[in-house]
Formats: C-alpha cells, structure tokens, sequence
C-alpha cells in the first residue's frame, strides 16, 4: 500500500501515526523506509537535473554576452573605419542578443530557484528518512544497513551524514559560546 503520492507528503508525514494505525509497525515502517528511498531517489535526480539546466543557461547566457561584445566590437572598428553600415548591423545584431539575454536570465533565475527548492526537499527528505531509520532501529533492535542497491546509499548517505555533523558541531559551537557568554 502506497503511503505517499507526492514527495511533500513524506516531509509532512506523521510517522507515529502511521505506525500507530498499522497492524504490523515492523512490516509498515519496512514499506515506508522503501517509499522514502525511491522518493530521495527521485529527489536527488530533480536537484542533478535542476543544477544541470541552471548551468545550461548560465553558459548559454555566458556565450550570448560574449557575442554580444564581440559585435560591440565589431561596430566600434567600422565605425573606426568610416563604415556606418557595417557598424549598425554590429549594433543590431548585438541588440538583437541583448533582448534575447534579457529573455534568458529569468529563465536562468527559474532553473536557479528550482535547484535550491529541490535541495531543501531532498534535505527535509533525508531528515524524514533518518527519523524512520531510527525508528526502525528502535524497533528491531540493530542498526539500520545501508542498502547498496539504492541510488541513496553509501556516498549520498555519507556526505550527507558528513554535512550534518559539520551543521551539528557548528551549532555546538554556536550553543557553547551563548552559554559562555550569558
């Protein structure tokens, strides 16, 4: 039985009441942890596939501004050589970039705001799916293993246990000099 139709669905989950509400909390738990891993699965690709986009129209827009100087140049050297005609071509053609740079940033700026909406998921996702971890641990009594077939396992997991840690102690610090100092 499928408890999640949508990824905002496991960040809001109440686990305690799924549990409570299951006949068999082990078996159910098992069923979540799965929904859960395909969801970070799904998250993660969203967020590689954001950041490739964002990078797409950064360079595109990159390549576009570098025309367009390149036609400024071009009209600065007719101009130079008494040629008006080629020198308002070299202008057109490098407003004509403009406008379409001008119509690329708030795309860039989309695919930007995507990437970083994808990366907060997949953060909130990754809390969630430690929560269940945990509670499944509490419920069997071992450790939870890292399933090497998941797209979420050993690197994903480890960098993101990394990343944690380093927030954590930066926090303790933080804690450490407020008690210091009160």
């Amino acid at each position: 039985m499928p408890y999640f139709s949508r990824l905002t669905d496991i960040v809001t989950c109440s686990l305690t009441e799924i549990l409570e509400a299951s006949d068999d909390p082990h078996t159910t738990l098992k069923e979540v942890l799965d929904e859960m891993e395909e969801g970070l699965s799904s998250a993660r690709r969203v967020a590689k596939t954001s950041a490739a986009n964002r990078d797409r129209m950064q360079q595109e827009i990159t390549q576009h501004t570098n025309q367009m100087n390149t036609w400024l140049e071009s009209a600065k050297t007719a101009l130079v050589g008494g040629d008006d005609g080629a020198a308002r071509e070299a202008l057109t053609r490098k407003v004509e970039i403009e406008d379409l740079i001008d119509g690329l940033k708030p795309e860039l700026e989309a695919a930007d705001s995507t990437h970083r909406n994808m990366l907060r998921i997949q953060k909130a996702l990754e809390a969630r799916y430690s929560e269940a971890s945990r509670r499944m641990a509490d419920l069997t009594g071992e450790p939870m293993g890292i399933r090497q077939e998941s797209e979420t396992a050993v690197h994903a997991i480890t960098q993101s246990q990394q990343e944690k840690s380093c927030e954590v102690e930066a926090e303790l610090e933080a804690l450490k000099k407020q008690l210091g100092g009160s």
